[in-house]
């Protein structure tokens, strides 16, 4: 298989359709980021990566605080909303028909159609060039009741999470196994076998 030398860019995909809360209850607004991820387990950490020049930024900067709130394929056109529109201008909330619901940590309010929703404090922030980055600590996460299980288990799957890839939204496909499955040892048989008769 060849492959074709380009420019370094960021094609890096999929990537999360997040949709970040800023603010408070009383004034807040919504950006959609494709750019976070987790950054360090204990303390667990991520990061969103905001251009200054975004209503968010300033918001971000004045509190410390943020919430990263996971979007489904039924979100997907208040997704894009919150992306195309500046909360400069608009409620995102009033325009986009979503609803605020209290963190239990931060003043930041989550979205109350998301599955999960991680409330973070900022740490440090770096800046990069065309972005700056915020690091920060994950201070409570909050699920959907839906989608825990009798065990305890977490099962987003069954939210329908959306991803983002250059410039479009997909609904996460069928699963194709679970960490570590590849080097899984197989269950034995334990059924009892017969004596065969002589």
């Amino acid at each position: 298989m060849s492959k074709i030398k380009l420019n370094p860019g960021t094609l890096l995909a999929p990537l999360p359709a997040a949709l970040v809360t800023c603010g408070d209850m009383d004034n807040s607004n919504i950006i959609t980021i494709a750019w976070t991820g987790i950054i360090n387990t204990k303390p667990p950490m991520t990061y969103i990566s905001v251009r200054p020049t975004r209503h968010s930024h300033k918001m971000i900067s004045e509190t410390g605080e943020f919430a990263i709130n996971l979007t489904t394929s039924a979100m997907v056109r208040e997704t894009d909303l919150c992306g195309v529109k500046s909360g400069a201008q608009h409620d995102k909330f009033r325009l986009s028909g979503l609803h605020k619901a209290e963190a239990s940590v931060i003043k930041v309010p989550l979205i109350e159609e998301s599955p999960l929703s991680l409330e973070c404090r900022v740490v440090e922030v770096k800046h990069l060039g065309s972005h700056d980055m915020f690091i920060a600590e994950i201070v409570c996460t909050d699920v959907d009741e839906r989608y825990i299980d009798s065990k305890g288990k977490i099962n987003l799957q069954q939210s329908g999470v959306m991803a983002y890839s250059h410039g479009e939204y997909f609904a996460l496909g069928r699963k194709l196994g679970s960490f570590g499955y590849s080097v899984a040892k197989k269950k034995k048989n334990n059924k009892n076998r017969s004596n065969k008769s002589t």
